[in-house]
C-alpha cells in the first residue's frame, strides 16, 4: 500500500481490519511507485476470476468468510505458474504411483474449485 493510498479518504481503519480478518498482511510500497502494486492487482484479478465472478456475497459477513476461504485456497491449494506449479505455502507434490490408483476430489470454496489427491 502506498503512502498516497493511506492518505486517501477511502483508505481507513476498516480496510486494515478487514485485511487482517481475512489473513492478508499489508506491506507498504514506496511512495509514487505504482509498479509495486502489480502483485496486489494480480491477486485482486485472480480473486474476481476464481471466486467473485461466480458467487454473490449476501452480506459483509458472508463476503469476509468467502475471502478468508479464498486466501486459504490461494495459498494452500491453488498452483501458480510463476512458482513452477507449486503453491505459495509449499504443499509437497504427490509422487506418481507405480500402480493404478483412484484420484479423490476435495472440494474447495463450496465446490467451486477442487484439490485433487491420490487415494491411499
Amino acid at each position: 500500500m502506498s503512502g498516497e493510498a493511506e492518505q486517501d479518504a477511502i483508505f481507513n481503519d476498516e480496510v486494515v481490519e478487514t485485511m487482517n480478518a481475512i489473513g492478508i498482511k499489508s506491506v507498504r510500497t514506496a511512495f509514487k511507485s505504482p509498479w509495486q502494486n502489480g502483485i496486489a492487482e494480480r491477486f485482486v484479478g485472480c480473486c474476481h476470476r476464481d471466486l467473485l465472478d461466480h458467487v454473490i456475497a449476501l452480506n459483509e459477513h458472508h463476503l469476509k468468510r468467502l475471502m478468508r476461504d479464498y486466501v486459504e485456497y490461494f495459498h494452500e491449494d491453488r498452483t501458480h505458474l510463476g512458482l513452477a506449479k507449486e503453491t505459495p505455502a509449499g504443499r509437497p507434490k504427490e509422487s506418481n504411483p507405480s500402480a493404478p490408483c483412484k484420484v479423490v476430489a476435495l472440494p474447495r470454496l463450496g465446490g467451486l474449485h477442487h484439490r485433487y489427491r491420490l487415494a491411499a
